[in-house]
């Protein structure tokens, strides 16, 4: 189940389930993979930004990959998010998930890398710690790290490192960068990697038109995701469309910063995926506003996909 620059479809930024008192709870993060795997999804990430794992000791996340991958038991590919300022800290979190069974790695530059100079040593370095065989998945997300890269740097990361087999690609606006990618690969004999988009997907049926693989963001109805790739790749490009825009309004609303990933783990809950939509602090609270707003968007939907005679 490795990943590799051929790997496509639809890779959900999975959540971290904690109980109402904020401990781990693993019985949620059974029924979160149950409910991800039932949408169709071809992997899952975890560990990622949107999965809190910043708020995890290095204990509950060995704790926590373990029982995500033994409970999805070789059904689809799951690719770990191990960042961490410390490169030891990182190697040994990323030895533990390849020994246990995960299709990848994720590494986003760190934090404080003002130039691309410094951008491609990092990442020299990091390739060397983990070692060749451990695929590698570069995340590019300026908005959260701060560190914007170019399409040469990222071609000369390709490069160098034969392991770098995926991008997710999460730079806003970025669908200039997608093309300049595919070209430079198409144009210049370049090794073409696969590139999965971020975002919550809010560019998604463009993105794919630029020639993106797939998705790997978070949005809380998945199958969505799932089903807007099998569409495009099968020549339905107005179908994929008109799917994703009826999904538009709730797609966006889970995109605004600091509360997206609170109206996330609340639909979540409602959909029965995990028991409780609380964060660990410091995160924020849904109101009772909230609440409402979001069964209202939600039922909107829900109505807008029976005019279309979908289902929800």
């Amino acid at each position: 189940m490795r990943i590799s620059e051929e790997t496509k479809g639809v890779y959900v930024i999975a959540a971290t389930p904690f109980a109402d008192d904020g401990a781990l709870d693993l019985a949620s993060t059974d029924s979160m993979v149950d409910f991800y795997l039932n949408c169709g999804v071809d992997g899952l990430t975890i560990l990622g930004v949107m999965g809190e794992a910043p708020k995890l000791t290095q204990e509950e996340s060995v704790t926590f990959l373990t029982r995500v991958l033994d409970r999805v038991a070789g059904r689809a590919g799951v690719i770990v998010g191990v960042s961490n300022p410390g490169l030891d800290n990182l190697a040994r979190l990323a030895q533990t998930a390849m020994d246990k069974g995960a299709a990848g790695i994720m590494v986003a530059p760190m934090a404080g890398l003002n130039t691309e100079a410094k951008v491609l040593g990092y990442y020299d370095q990091v390739c060397k710690a983990l070692g060749p065989d451990v695929p590698l998945v570069y995340q590019d997300y300026p908005q959260t790290t701060g560190v914007p890269v170019s399409v040469q740097t990222l071609n000369t990361l390709i490069d160098r490192h034969p392991q770098l087999v995926m991008l997710k690609h999460e730079e806003s606006p970025g669908l200039a960068k997608i093309t300049a990618l595919r070209q430079s690969a198409e144009q210049e004999g370049r090794r073409r990697v696969s590139i999965l988009i971020g975002n919550s997907g809010l560019h998604y049926p463009q993105e794919l038109a630029r020639g993106v693989d797939g998705a790997m963001t978070g949005f809380a109805y998945p199958e969505m995701l799932v089903e807007v790739y099998r569409l495009h790749a099968a020549g339905k490009r107005d179908a994929a469309e008109d799917l994703f825009d009826a999904y538009l309004p709730l797609v966006r609303h889970e995109q605004q910063p600091g509360i997206g990933l609170a109206l996330r783990k609340e639909v979540l809950k409602r959909r029965g995926a995990i028991a409780s939509a609380k964060l660990r602090a410091p995160g924020p609270s849904l109101t009772p506003e909230d609440q409402a707003e979001l069964t209202r968007l939600i039922e909107r939907v829900e109505r807008r996909l029976s005019s279309l005679g979908m289902a929800a």
